[in-house]
């Protein structure tokens, strides 16, 4: 999760900025979503799912009950084509935390999971036996002004 949060911040600080004509817009920018793209190998649908619904949720219910996540969801692609993730991991958030902050938050995650930072990447190398990371997308929520 620290990873992902520091590489959306530098994304967002490279991509993200509204032209002095967005005043004049219909809309505003609203949350972010995130879309984590995920496939799962052959014979661990039940293992990975185990792991979402209790180890990631417990995760993203931290991070709720700390203000940093609207909402979160799991979604399975009923009918992906060769090659598309078959499950999608959808993260909701209003803004992205300072570096600094970005530390502090990974710091109290890894609390909360009783890991460390070395143990956590130890374990996402572990996960690989159940899925394959595909990628993930940033999206901005737009708002009727």
């Amino acid at each position: 999760m620290r990873k992902l949060l520091l590489g959306a911040v530098a994304l967002a600080a490279f991509t993200w900025a509204l032209p002095a004509s967005a005043q004049d817009s219909s809309v505003k920018s609203g949350p972010f979503w995130q879309a984590n793209r995920i496939y799962v190998e052959d014979g661990q649908f039940e293992n990975y799912m185990d792991w979402l619904t209790k180890t990631w949720a417990s995760n993203q219910e931290f991070a709720k009950s700390q203000g940093w996540v609207l909402e979160y969801h799991i979604l399975n692609s009923v009918n992906p084509r060769d090659g598309e993730p078959n499950i999608i991991l959808l993260t909701r958030f209003n803004d992205f935390p300072s570096a600094k902050e970005a530390d502090r938050r990974g710091a109290l995650i890894n609390q909360h999971m009783q890991q460390t930072d070395h143990t956590a990447d130890s374990a996402s190398g572990d996960r690989t036996k159940m899925r394959k990371l595909m990628g993930s997308a940033l999206y901005v929520e737009m708002l009727k002004r």
